[in-house]
C-alpha cells in the first residue's frame, strides 16, 4: 500500500512515511493510491464482530509494515473502551464516542497514533516532535495519548479564550513531554502555523516533525472503525444508515467516507455545522469560499477553512455533483443549538452536548425538508456521531436545561491542576524560533 498527495506533486510513500511526515512535501494530504476493499463475508458478519476485531481488519488494509501480532497489540491497547449506540427517538440513534480517557472521540485517533508512532520510531535516534492545532478536544486527547511516550515531544497550539475551561485544563496540565502554546488568534490561525512549520525547509532539517491533527492519515484510519461498529450495533435486519456528523475540520466525516469507500454500507452522510458553514455552502452552490471562523458554543466546529475538504474532493474526483450525491449539509445558530439541548432533555431525558445538538438539528431538518434526498426507505436509521461528553460544556448546557451537569472524576481532577501554557503571538516566525530553541 502506497500513499500519495491530494495535490499530486509528491512521490508515493509507505504508511509509516505518510504518518511520520503528516503533510506531504507539496502541502497536500496523504490518501491511498488505490482503495482496498473489505471482504463481503466480513461485512455480512459485522454483527458478530467486536470493535477490536473491526479495527484490526480495517487497519490491515492500510498498514502493511507491521505483522499481525504487532498490529493487534496496537488495536487492543488503543481501543480499550466502548462506543455504545443509544436510541433516543424512532430511527434516531446516538453513537457515543466519548467513553475514552479524555471523554472525546479524539481518543480513538490519539491512542492509535501514539502506539503507531512508537512502533515506527524504533530506528529513529532523534526525538519526533508532534505538532497539533486544536479547537478543544484534539489537544487533550493527543496530550494523554502521547503522555510519557519515549522519544516523542508534543507541542499543542490552541486559540486563547476560544476553548472551554475544562478543555483548556485538560490540554494545559499534562506536563512531562507535552507543551501547550496559547495562541493569540483563532483555530484557523493555529492550523495555518502548523502547516507553515511542515513547509519550512530549515525547521525540517533540524527537527523531525509530524502531526496529530486530522491532516495525518493515521488519525482517520481508527476513526473509520466506529462507523462499522455502529453498523454492527444496529442489527442484522436494519438497512444501511444515514450518518450525521457534526463537522469542523471534516476529518471525522472523511473517515466515514473512507469506511464507505472500502465497503461499508451507508445510504448517505449529513455534514452538520454551526454558522461556520463553508462546506454546506459549497454543497449548495459548488463554490468553496474559506473565511475567518466565528466563535460559537460548539467550538470544535469553529473552522473557516477545513483541511480535510481537499480529501473529500479527491475521494470524489473533484466533482461537485458526485459529492452532492453522497453528502447533504446544514448549519445552525447558537440559539437553535441551545433550544435543541433543552427540548431533547425535556422530551427524552437525553443530554446532548452542543456539537451533538447540531447533529440532532441536522437530522430533524433533513427529515422535514430533504427526506428522500438519498433515496432512503422509510425504515432507514439515522446515526448521529456524539463527539464529546456533555460535562465539558456545562457552561452552555446548564443554562439551557436548568440542571447541573455532573462532572466525571477524570475531568474534575484536571480542574485541580495548575494551567501551564506558553503565550504565543499569531506569527509563524515566533513559533519557528520557539521550536528551534526548545527542541
Amino acid at each position: 500500500m502506497k500513499f500519495i498527495s491530494t495535490k499530486g506533486d509528491s512521490k508515493p510513500v509507505s504508511f509509516s512515511e505518510a504518518v511520520l511526515k503528516g503533510l506531504a512535501p507539496d502541502g497536500g494530504l496523504y490518501v491511498p493510491d488505490k482503495w482496498p476493499r473489505l471482504d463481503d463475508e466480513f461485512i455480512n458478519n459485522i454483527h458478530q464482530k467486536s470493535l477490536q476485531e473491526i479495527g484490526f481488519e480495517v487497519s490491515r488494509l492500510f498498514v502493511d509494515e507491521l505483522d499481525d501480532n504487532s498490529l493487534r497489540e496496537v488495536i487492543d491497547g488503543a481501543m480499550n473502551f466502548d462506543a455504545p449506540l443509544v436510541s433516543i427517538e424512532d430511527r434516531t440513534h446516538i453513537l457515543e464516542l466519548f467513553h475514552g480517557p479524555t471523554l472525546a472521540f479524539k481518543d480513538f485517533g490519539a491512542r492509535f497514533m501514539s502506539r503507531i508512532f512508537s512502533a515506527f520510531r524504533e530506528d529513529k535516534e532523534q526525538d519526533i516532535v508532534i505538532l497539533a492545532a486544536t479547537s478543544g478536544d484534539t489537544g487533550s486527547a493527543v496530550a494523554q495519548g502521547f503522555l510519557g511516550v519515549e522519544g516523542i515531544k508534543v507541542c499543542l497550539l490552541y486559540p486563547s479564550g476560544k476553548v472551554s475551561r475544562l478543555q483548556e485544563q485538560q490540554l494545559t496540565t499534562a506536563g512531562q513531554n507535552v507543551t501547550a502554546l496559547e495562541v493569540n488568534g483563532t483555530f484557523d490561525d493555529c492550523q495555518k502555523m502548523v502547516k507553515q512549520a511542515f513547509s519550512d525547509a530549515e525547521l525540517n532539517r533540524q527537527l523531525i516533525l509530524s502531526s496529530a491533527n486530522s491532516i495525518n492519515i493515521a488519525r482517520l484510519v481508527p476513526q473509520s472503525f466506529y462507523y462499522l461498529y455502529a453498523l454492527k450495533q444496529l442489527g442484522e435486519s436494519v438497512g444501511a444508515p444515514i450518518f450525521c456528523v457534526p463537522s469542523g475540520n471534516f476529518g471525522n466525516l472523511t473517515a466515514g467516507l473512507m469506511a464507505h469507500k472500502i465497503g461499508m454500507p451507508a445510504t448517505g452522510f449529513i455534514a452538520a455545522t454551526n454558522v461556520n458553514d463553508v462546506v454546506p455552502e459549497y454543497l449548495e452552490t459548488g463554490s468553496f469560499n474559506p473565511r475567518p471562523s466565528e466563535r460559537t458554543i460548539s467550538n470544535a466546529m469553529d473552522v473557516g477553512n477545513p483541511s480535510n475538504f481537499s480529501r473529500i474532493e479527491y475521494l470524489f474526483g473533484n466533482n461537485h455533483e458526485t459529492i452532492q450525491k453522497h453528502i447533504w449539509g446544514a448549519s445552525f445558530s447558537d440559539e437553535q443549538t441551545r433550544q435543541a439541548i433543552q427540548e431533547v432533555k425535556k422530551e427524552t431525558g437525553y443530554l446532548l452536548d452542543p456539537h451533538t445538538a447540531v447533529g440532532y438539528l441536522a437530522v430533524k431538518k433533513y427529515r422535514k425538508n430533504a427526506a428522500g434526498y438519498f433515496s432512503e426507505s422509510g425504515e432507514t436509521p439515522f446515526v448521529i456521531l456524539s463527539t464529546a461528553h456533555p460535562a465539558k460544556f456545562g457552561d452552555v448546557i446548564e443554562p439551557a436545561t436548568g440542571e447541573e451537569v455532573p462532572i466525571p472524576d477524570r475531568l474534575a481532577e484536571s480542574l485541580k491542576k495548575e494551567k501551564q501554557s506558553i503565550k504565543l503571538e499569531n506569527d509563524f516566525g515566533h513559533l519557528k524560533q520557539l521550536l528551534m530553541q526548545r527542541y
